[in-house]
């Protein structure tokens, strides 16, 4: 048995300080803002919230901390700005640039562009 190079396939879709709704696991349904991506994994503000005992330091007496722990992409559909779940498309655009947009309905709406802006 070799060991096999195995990368994790990153989310270029969803991305820190997007709105997401849960759509499988004990919080399907609630939405949340995304606080950081860890891979395949995103952590969600308000979702998958898990009780730590920590142990007193010094000065320090016992507490029990709530700490939002990571959820996997594939539960996690993006919003937009009303809350409603969307399902992203990539395009480019007339300049060459590759961009998000979905369809509302009666037309396309741009989400964003898919690669960060440079500083």
């Amino acid at each position: 048995m070799g060991t096999m190079n195995v990368t994790a396939r990153v989310s270029k879709k969803i991305r820190k300080g997007d709105t997401v709704i849960a759509i499988a696991g004990n919080h399907r349904g609630m939405s949340g803002t995304v606080l950081s991506c860890l891979g395949e994994k995103a952590i969600v503000q308000g979702l998958n919230v898990r009780k730590r005992h920590m142990k007193g330091q010094r000065n320090q007496p016992g507490q029990i901390v709530e700490l939002e722990r990571p959820i996997h992409i594939s539960n996690l559909k993006l919003c937009d700005a009303n809350g409603n779940p969307i399902k992203l498309h990539v395009r480019t655009n007339s300049q060459g640039e590759r961009e998000f947009y979905y369809n509302d309905g009666q037309q396309d709406v741009l989400f964003r562009p898919v690669k960060k802006p440079t500083k």
